[in-house]
């Protein structure tokens, strides 16, 4: 009779250490993903910004403005009689 108690109370030991280390790890993948989440939550942040400046950039593409920009800084065009000055200091 004193053996069966022993068993089932080793038996119920056993089984919340179980349980406790099975809690244990699943707490820990809990804040992983937690953490991974805020991560790319960040990341959806960052890249809808950068869609809203393009959005921003595409809705500008034919305005004088730009295309003037755009000549200067990549094709070196100037207005004729403008004077261009480049510091070869730097």
């Amino acid at each position: 009779m004193k053996k069966k108690k022993l068993y089932k109370r080793l038996l119920i030991i056993l089984v919340l250490a179980y349980a406790i280390f099975t809690l244990a790890n699943q707490q820990k993948v809990l804040n992983r993903y937690s953490k991974n989440s805020k991560e790319l939550a960040t990341k959806i942040e960052e890249q809808q910004a950068y869609n809203d400046e393009l959005v921003a950039e595409k809705e500008n593409v034919n305005s004088k403005e730009f295309i003037e920009q755009m000549a200067r800084e990549k094709l070196g065009m100037y207005y004729p009689n403008e004077k261009v000055y480049i510091d070869k200091g730097m």
